[in-house]
């Protein structure tokens, strides 16, 4: 299976289990184990909502520059390349990572929230250390030496966690939706989290926002 269909995999599995009672958990739960579930989740939507605007940044820098380094990163970059390459890494880096998110706050959280909060955290990984990686190898020192040969052969991993990336966020909203549903809806949540707030995480993390196109083509070596 190629790596940039791996996480679809995973997603679309995790997504079946959260419709069915949350990935990895029990199909039944005690009426304190789902209050637990939804004011986890509820802090999860809050926390997804309050980072949507750095996110934006980044995603429309990454839109930007992804045509020009799908196929690969050319071995002479023109100034057009590197400096969307460089704004890409910039807004990649201002992305705030949400405390509630930290590998060891997101192991405590229940139910579907677990699943939002990882799918997210790898998305803020894929995309960060993928942006760096890509702005080093576009910007090698020595074009043609050993090194940047290395660099130019070894780029393709990293322009594939940038899309593998923001596919995972491009699935948020629909977990989102999924999950809120799972846990009673609206008259379940209340005023901890509305339908309106939903319908905005919902739009907001979905493909239409955060896929990119065209798919990547980029391979090890080209």
């Amino acid at each position: 299976m190629p790596r940039s269909l791996g996480i679809a995999a995973v997603v679309l599995a995790c997504g079946a289990a959260v419709a069915l009672g949350g990935c990895g958990s029990s199909a039944t739960r005690t009426p304190a184990a789902t209050r637990l579930e939804r004011e986890d989740f509820a802090m999860v939507g809050r926390a997804l909502a309050s980072v949507r605007a750095s996110v934006d940044g980044e995603v429309a820098a990454t839109k930007q520059a992804w045509p020009l380094i799908s196929s690969g990163l050319p071995q002479a970059p023109d100034q057009a390349t590197l400096r969307a390459i460089a704004h890409a890494r910039e807004l990649a880096a201002r992305m705030r990572l949400p405390a509630l998110f930290g590998e060891a706050p997101a192991a405590t959280l229940t139910g579907p929230a677990s699943h939002l909060a990882g799918l997210f955290r790898s998305f803020n990984g894929l995309a960060t250390r993928g942006w760096q990686q890509i702005d080093a190898a576009a910007t090698q020192s020595e074009p043609g030496s050993p090194a940047a040969r290395f660099a130019l052969a070894n780029v393709a991993l990293y322009i594939e966690s940038v899309y593998d990336g923001h596919f995972g966020l491009a699935q948020i909203g629909k977990q989102v939706r999924a999950g809120y549903e799972q846990l009673g809806g609206a008259s379940a949540f209340g005023r901890s989290l509305t339908e309106s707030e939903v319908e905005q995480l919902e739009g907001g993390y979905s493909e239409a926002n955060d896929r990119l196109h065209p798919h990547v083509r980029a391979r090890l070596g080209s």
